[in-house]
């Protein structure tokens, strides 16, 4: 694919709803922005610049179309402390270097990692996530004034209904504008987005964060720029992968590192807070229609024209509106086809996805979910491997011999079963070892196969392994000891 070509696939493909889904993602990530910049313990505009900045810089250097990135609760948490004891001029330092960590780990294309991450994790992510959308929404639902409920119930009911009517127009944006033009028509009384915090006048600027540069402030701040990396990268690398099977296409993952890294590198010299991508918004984007980087770009640009221009205007819309919308994204994020597939699926499998869920609803730590669900898969695959090995045996007609027969594979689960499965007590004059139909994977394959042979040797025997594939003879050749020891 030439340059012109991709340039319109990523960038001029359906112009018009584009621009449609990218109003409705700017309108959205206002006063989840504000939200956050409370979470994170600094002033809203901080929160509202990053959004714009890491909107737009991934929009132009990411590798996911389509996908929204902007201040996030999972890396406002990290932030509290850093703000609390050092001050807001670390926290832009630290942002600095949570892209320039990001930018190295595109570069040594640790976006593979990826491919570690199981089916099963993935969708405990995403309920997971779904589940903490929702939750999110529960302070604009309680202790409220009654019109609060017709108000969110007419805003899902437009949301649901509008698309019989027509695609054409995303129906969530409608419902945030026929609620707000009907709340300042009828002056009912209702929480609104100015009531979450105040919005900037002036547009961001250039600036050195004020800090020393010394190793006294490297000390203090890596911590915090490593944590936020990782935990952005996470959150990054799942939701494009969540965007990739809604879209039906495939993303760079190691661009995407990059792209991360990049927008929150300049972010922190605008004197904003860092962030990663948002699978909320991001699924609002792509339920609107929006594929390419337009839609991205245009949310990220419109946030900052509507906050800083329009501001008067945006502090009016009911957030009744908003919290319709997020509801129907967690309701449409959350995989309802996984409780039904509790009874049908492996038992290990329904443990990993529903550990993610109980992991980051409990602890809010999207880190320690994906990770704790990461390492069980590992640990029930490589249980289930290990118990595909068999080992069978087969006397020779004078009964001076014997020959196992040794299938599956070999590795650091399944090397002490191998071993256990030898008879040390009765051992004959020869023993062959047939491996023809196994497969040696790790250095304790390797020391299981050393030790059996050498435990036959000193019990007198002749011992010969055959049949060894060419990988499992490379492992053998360098790492065994069997075939250069001397019988004692």
């Amino acid at each position: 694919m030439t340059f012109v070509e991709r340039f319109r696939r990523e960038w001029l493909s359906n112009i018009p709803t584009e621009l449609l889904s990218g109003t409705l993602v700017a309108l959205a990530l206002i006063p989840e922005a504000i939200g956050f910049s409370i979470v994170a313990g600094v002033d809203p505009k901080i929160g509202l610049y990053a959004s714009f900045s890491i909107a737009v810089v991934t929009a132009i250097v990411g590798g996911r179309p389509a996908m929204i990135s902007a201040a996030t609760a999972s890396t406002a948490v990290l932030m509290i402390t850093l703000v609390r004891d050092h001050g807001l001029q670390y926290l832009f330092a630290a942002t600095v270097l949570m892209g320039l960590i990001q930018i190295v780990a595109g570069a040594l294309r640790l976006g593979l990692l990826m491919k570690f991450v199981s089916r099963s994790v993935m969708t405990g992510f995403v309920n997971a996530l779904a589940i903490l959308i929702f939750m999110a929404q529960l302070p604009q639902l309680i202790n409220v004034g009654w019109p609060t409920y017709p108000m969110v119930a007419a805003g899902l009911g437009i949301i649901y209904l509008f698309p019989y009517v027509t695609k054409r127009v995303p129906s969530a944006l409608v419902a945030i504008i026929v609620l707000t033009a009907f709340t300042l028509l009828s002056g009912i009384k209702l929480r609104t987005v100015g009531d979450m915090g105040e919005l900037p006048s002036s547009l961001p600027f250039f600036a050195l964060p004020q800090v020393p540069f010394n190793f006294e402030t490297l000390r203090i701040i890596l911590p915090y720029s490593l944590t936020m990396a990782a935990v952005g990268l996470l959150e990054s690398l799942l939701t494009a992968s969540i965007v990739d099977d809604m879209t039906d296409t495939s993303s760079n993952k190691n661009r995407e590192c990059v792209g991360q890294g990049v927008a929150n590198f300049v972010t922190g010299f605008l004197g904003a807070m860092g962030g990663c991508a948002m699978i909320g918004q991001s699924v609002i984007n792509v339920t609107a229609g929006a594929r390419t980087r337009l839609s991205t770009l245009f949310a990220g640009c419109l946030l900052l024209f509507l906050i800083v221009v329009l501001g008067d205007w945006v502090k009016q819309i009911p957030m009744a509106a908003l919290v319709a919308v997020m509801i129907m994204v967690s309701i449409s994020t959350f995989s309802w086809s996984s409780v039904t597939n509790l009874r049908s699926h492996p038992l290990s499998s329904s443990v990993v996805m529903l550990t993610v869920v109980v992991l980051v609803v409990v602890t809010g730590d999207l880190s320690m979910g994906v990770l704790g669900g990461v390492v069980m898969s590992g640990v029930f695959f490589a249980a289930k491997v290990a118990r595909l090995l068999d080992v069978g045996s087969e006397r020779s007609a004078d009964g001076g011999g014997i020959t196992y027969r040794v299938r599956g594979q070999v590795f650091f689960a399944s090397a002490q079963s191998l071993i256990d499965a030898f008879d040390y007590q009765d051992v004959p004059a020869r023993v062959c070892i047939d491996v023809s139909a196994a497969h040696f994977w790790d250095i304790s394959a390797i020391g299981a196969l050393d030790d059996i042979v050498l435990k036959l040797r000193r019990h007198g025997a002749d011992v010969e392994v055959m049949g060894l594939n060419q990988a499992s003879e490379t492992m053998v050749e360098k790492f065994g000891t069997h075939h250069r020891a001397q019988t004692p």
